[in-house]
């Protein structure tokens, strides 16, 4: 298994060279067409504080001025991929997220840096992860080589873990070190134990040899970051876990803790 088709994401407020550069990286380490994509729509008309609302000519403004932003970021999405990579560009005037996950469906891998503010300007990762069905890695900040030496597996023995470590497959086979991890109240939970023991077997299949490893505690976000900094994890692979509750997505708390954690790439998978 490999990525034959990488889509980098950039977002029309954030520098794109990184992405970019992740984006060339990995299409060159896995033999993978790169698709450039940007989007960013024009806000509906709103009432103000005094009952006024947006004007047509404000709105083609804005307008205007996302086609020059989305013109600037294909030049130089263009400019940075060298001609030994196969690659394509696309733009639009909408909603960021409903884009990209339009184009998803020609992708083995979506590349993204966090969600923004404003989902008018930014894709929302959240609902990249849980509405996409491909895997979504999320570059760390100032990232501009992904290495992927160390991969930390955050394991629990639920669909979406099985299909993350399924999806992450090619990174693990190149990096150095892959680590699974499960955290759990107590060390003496054969199940656990168990578990952890087909992951590896289920790896070493693969040709990747795994370590193993069982965390005491309560399931919390902030511990799994912790001890990816205590193994140098430049990488954590982990299912996604959540639903949509009124049209807004509602995360468990190990996912909502990655999707806001900004200093390490996040490999997430649904």
């Amino acid at each position: 298994m490999s990525y034959k088709s990488i889509i980098a994401n950039l977002a029309v407020d954030t520098p794109p060279a990184a992405i970019v550069k992740v984006g060339i990286e990995l299409a060159e380490r896995f033999g993978a067409h790169l698709i450039g994509l940007a989007a960013a729509d024009v806000p509906p008309l709103v009432a103000t504080g005094e009952g006024m609302v947006y004007e047509g000519e404000v709105m083609q403004i804005q307008r205007t001025e996302i086609e020059k932003r989305l013109a600037e970021l294909r030049a130089e999405f263009e400019s940075l991929v060298p001609a030994s990579i196969t690659s394509e560009w696309g733009q639009a005037v909408c909603s960021p997220t409903r884009f990209l996950s339009v184009f998803a469906r020609a992708a083995d891998l979506v590349v993204t840096g966090a969600s923004g503010d404003d989902v008018f300007r930014a894709a929302d990762v959240g609902s990249l992860a849980l509405g996409i069905g491909r895997p979504v890695l999320v570059i760390g900040n100032n990232v501009e080589h992904l290495r992927a030496n160390t991969v930390l597996v955050a394991w629990k023995d639920t669909r979406e873990a099985r299909r993350a470590v399924a999806d992450a497959l090619p990174f693990l086979a190149k990096a150095n070190e892959v680590v699974v991890a499960t955290i759990a109240a107590a060390k003496g939970d054969d199940n656990v134990r168990d578990s952890l023991a087909d992951v590896a077997v289920y790896l070493e299949h693969h040709g990747i040899m795994a370590q193993t490893e069982l965390i005491t505690g309560e399931v919390d976000g902030e511990q799994l970051l912790t001890f990816a900094r205590l193994i140098n994890a430049d990488m954590i692979v982990s299912g996604a876990y959540g639903h949509s509750r009124l049209r807004e997505w509602a995360f468990g708390g190990v996912t909502r803790t990655l999707i806001e954690e900004s200093s390490i790439n996040r490999f997430l998978s649904y």
